[in-house]
């Protein structure tokens, strides 16, 4: 199986570009939900996602898989993709980034309990990310965003997020992205299908995010 997601997801737009919905970046939707998980003495230890591919990518996904059942395949027959995209996400910081207090702080490759689910066609990939020194915080802030937006994140209309044993007192903002504008929107449109946009990094600016108020 020939399969590196994100670092090489040019090679799979080539065949997903052939449909009409493909034709302007995002090229890839994930939907996601996300826990802030702390430790009993109230630090911040990790970000805890589950993200859902869309049909097409997770279609593209499992291709070349040995499956019994192709409509529900175990997490033992997904564990070589999920591992291929913990791998893969490394190069680009798992999208995921990190603020306490003001001041940017690291998050370390998932833990390795992390696995690919399937339900409704559409893979979900369950990973944490551990902070590399957890951090009793007043203000934390997780912005997760494709800088180039070649991946689109959203969160779940339902239950985006949750604060796991978290201080009493402490509160949870989530904070969607601003609306593209039509030329900014145009701007994307124009770039071909089979390329990355590297001229307009403006990923920042349509990040989500996590807001996290402690007494």
């Amino acid at each position: 199986m020939i399969f590196r997601p994100f670092r090489l997801l040019a090679a799979a737009i080539a065949v997903i570009a052939q449909t009409a919905a493909a034709q302007a970046h995002p090229h890839v939707w994930v939907t996601m939900k996300t826990d802030l998980v702390y430790s009993p003495d109230g630090a911040i230890t990790g970000v805890r996602h589950a993200w859902t591919f869309d049909d097409m990518f997770s279609a593209f996904a499992v291709q070349g898989l040995e499956l019994k059942n192709k409509d529900n395949p175990t997490r033992e027959e997904l564990a070589p993709l999920a591992k291929i995209n913990a791998e893969s996400l490394k190069e680009f910081d798992y999208f995921t980034f990190a603020a306490v207090d003001g001041k940017t702080v690291k998050l370390k490759d998932p833990l390795p309990d992390y696995y690919l689910s399937y339900d409704d066609q559409r893979l979900t990939l369950h990973f944490t990310l551990p902070f590399e020194t957890p951090a009793k915080a007043k203000e934390l802030k997780i912005e997760i965003y494709d800088p180039s937006i070649f991946v689109d994140f959203e969160f779940a209309k339902e239950k985006p997020a949750q604060l796991v044993g978290a201080p009493k007192g402490c509160l949870l903002d989530v904070v969607l992205p601003r609306e593209m504008t039509w030329a900014e929107g145009k701007a994307l449109s124009q770039i071909p299908a089979d390329q990355k946009n590297t001229t307009m990094a403006w990923g920042a600016q349509f990040a989500n995010r996590l807001l996290v108020h402690c007494p």
